[in-house]
């Protein structure tokens, strides 16, 4: 069930933290009965909102993890148009400004960030913008280049040509059957009252595609320690943008592993994948925490 319309403004006793454009971002926080060993801050995807990764935070939570995520502007409890940002870098400012709170709070503690389809590019651009931040980056299915077959030069051109005409024109939506093999879970997806089940506009479409930009030139400078985990039919997020950044970043810390037959939100697939990937996530999280 949901925690509010999808365009209502969220309650103020609700947990929040307010942006730079005083917009308040709906907050949730996993804490750890004893004191956290490190911080993780959870990045989610388009059009779906913080509250779809508690199974994930409440696993991190167990091993003494203190996580934390919010909607970003335009999603789920959050203020803001939906499915519309002004500036990509948006999110990243965001990210950060959320980050910086909870680590006054937990001085000293290694901060660590997570982030799924959009929310990967938003980790690895916020990583890329303070490198010595984060003790480690974990990206599930990130989006971080377009499809090729997908975004054809011409392509291109035409979306950003419709972005200065037309930039509210509608898009096609995310297709919820891509989501995860699990029939459950893509039906959980679509009851849903916080997700965004209409189309991507073409003003937002054109952030995302300058945001995977930007990440592609990025990847060289790369070095921080990360885990790349994607579903070799992931129809959402392109493996080869994975593929791709494993192979040129320059880190000497990192892993990608591919789940065979495994779809796009990999912590939501089959049980068997889910829980995998629930593993290998803490297990690596915690492997990195100093002594």
């Amino acid at each position: 069930m949901s925690e509010r319309g999808a365009d209502d403004v969220p309650n103020p006793d609700q947990q929040h933290i307010v942006n730079a454009d005083g917009q308040r971002l709906f907050c949730r926080y996993w804490k750890p009965d004893g004191p956290p060993r490190a911080l993780v801050f959870v990045a989610h995807g388009a059009g779906e909102h913080s509250g779809r990764y508690s199974r994930l935070a409440q696993t991190l939570m167990e091993r003494a993890l203190l996580v934390f995520a919010h909607d970003h502007v335009g999603h789920g409890n959050s203020e803001g148009e939906r499915m519309s940002v002004v500036d990509f870098q948006i999110f990243i400012r965001d990210t950060l400004q959320h980050v910086d709170i909870v680590r006054e709070r937990h001085p000293g503690l290694p901060v660590f960030i997570l982030g799924h389809s959009m929310g990967g590019a938003i980790s690895i651009l916020t990583a890329c913008e303070r490198p010595d931040a984060f003790t480690g980056v974990v990206l599930i299915a990130p989006m971080v280049q377009v499809n090729p077959e997908a975004a054809t030069p011409f392509k291109v051109v035409l979306a950003k040509l419709l972005n200065h005409m037309l930039p509210k024109l509608c898009l096609g939506a995310i297709e919820s059957k891509w989501i995860s093999r699990d029939q459950r879970e893509v039906d959980d997806y679509d009851q849903d009252e916080l997700n965004h089940h209409g189309g991507l506009s073409v003003s937002f479409s054109v952030k995302l595609l300058i945001a995977t930009q930007r990440i592609e030139k990025a990847i060289p400078t790369i070095t921080w320690p990360f885990l790349l985990l994607h579903g070799d039919v992931d129809k959402l997020c392109d493996i080869r943008g994975s593929q791709m950044m494993f192979e040129n970043a320059k880190s000497t810390d990192k892993k990608l592993k591919v789940y065979e037959g495994a779809y796009h939100a990999l912590h939501r697939d089959l049980p068997e994948t889910a829980d995998s990937v629930l593993e290998e996530v803490g297990t690596w999280i915690v492997e990195r925490i100093p002594a």
